[in-house]
């Protein structure tokens, strides 16, 4: 069995992690003004150090700076493209668990101009996480396109700047492949666009939410695939691409529930990426048998270690759940993760740090028992 030297790794994580103590304590005495926005970055910069530290040592083979830079994963990136502005609407996601109900809030957002790229995003964040590490290849972690039109849909398209709502997605997707140019001139060689919509319509709920907004819920997986594909094709030939696909996470709770079924064929089989981050991690995730469209040369990263509750997985489940899996898809084109960020918002899932850790250490020890 061969041992990844490419991403996605045969250990890997999807990027968010918990925010330490002293980073949360410089964010609130930020937003209380006793805190200039220069101290809060260099808390920042200190935090982001020791995690990238923490991962190498645990013998991960990528690193991120656990998106400590950001309150949200998605909005602190779709509000810095050019034409999109934050709005006073405020965008209610319920949210549940196993025994309560939870709802992420966030502020609304409108196309109210050409969609562009003004600057790199995150190429500040990126080239410092690139400084720090030393032996794990520096991973950066972006929303894909879909989400743009996910969290407000058409109605939040200005028909008065897009009367031809094809010309919005031309520029979306030009907006983003300038990013993924521009970041790759700054070094990146791993990216990841980090995408619930795809895992949200597999949901029948979900899907009668979006007809509800007048949109085509039963092929806007095949739109989304199109755009992102648009937007990663003059990718340098060397970058990595991989997508995060799952059905929300805010302190530990979930948006949509369901398999991969419905998507599975279009995902796997058309999405230009090298590899999927895939939850698997409890029933409301499904089956493995979608993973029977994944072509050869894709890499699918099982998401068998739960990031929504502390209670370690043991190994030999881990292992019997790769077997499992490898009958649908090839062993060699399998490796593992954590099903999903630990720490999506600020707020941070329902662990501790040292449980945390606990969790990213069994992935790597599993990997390496599995593939060598």
């Amino acid at each position: 069995m061969s041992v990844s030297t490419a991403p996605p790794f045969r250990a890997d994580h999807v990027g968010s992690l918990l925010r330490p103590p002293a980073l949360i304590a410089a964010r609130a005495a930020h937003a209380e003004g006793d805190l200039t926005a220069e101290e809060l970055r260099a808390v920042e910069d200190e935090t982001i150090t020791e995690v990238v530290a923490l991962q190498e040592r645990i013998g991960l083979g990528a690193a991120t700076d656990g998106e400590f830079r950001r309150t949200s994963w998605h909005m602190d990136f779709i509000y810095q493209l050019g034409g999109i502005e934050k709005t006073d609407e405020q965008i209610r996601v319920r949210m549940h668990n196993a025994t309560s109900e939870d709802a992420f809030t966030s502020a609304g957002l409108a196309v109210r101009g050409p969609v562009r790229l003004e600057h790199p995003i995150f190429g500040d964040d990126f080239s410092y996480l690139a400084g720090r590490t030393t032996t794990a290849v520096p991973k950066l972690t972006i929303p894909s396109p879909s989400m743009v039109h996910y969290r407000g849909g058409t109605a939040a398209v200005d028909r008065g700047v897009y009367p031809d709502v094809d010309q919005f997605w031309a520029d979306l997707s030009a907006a983003y492949a300038a990013q993924v140019r521009a970041i790759g001139e700054l070094g990146c060689r791993y990216l990841q666009f980090d995408d619930t919509s795809l895992a949200y319509l597999n949901d029948p709920a979900q899907r009668a939410m979006m007809t509800e907004k007048g949109e085509d819920a039963e092929h806007q997986h095949l739109r989304y695939i199109r755009q992102i594909n648009a937007a990663i094709t003059d990718r340098p030939a060397d970058m990595r691409i991989t997508t995060h696909v799952c059905r929300g996470n805010y302190r530990s709770s979930w948006a949509a529930e369901g398999g991969y079924d419905f998507v599975a064929e279009a995902l796997f089989g058309e999405l230009d990426v090298d590899g999927f981050f895939c939850e698997f991690d409890d029933e409301r995730s499904g089956g493995f048998e979608p993973l029977r469209f994944v072509p050869p040369g894709k890499q699918v990263v099982l998401g068998l270690v739960t990031t929504k509750r502390a209670e370690l997985e043991s190994k030999d489940a881990l292992k019997r759940r790769v077997e499992e899996a490898s009958k649908f898809v090839p062993l060699d084109q399998l490796c593992l993760s954590p099903q999903c960020g630990f720490s999506s918002t600020v707020e941070g899932n329902a662990l501790t740090l040292e449980e945390q850790v606990a969790k990213l250490t069994l992935v790597v020890e599993t990997a390496a028992e599995i593939w060598g």
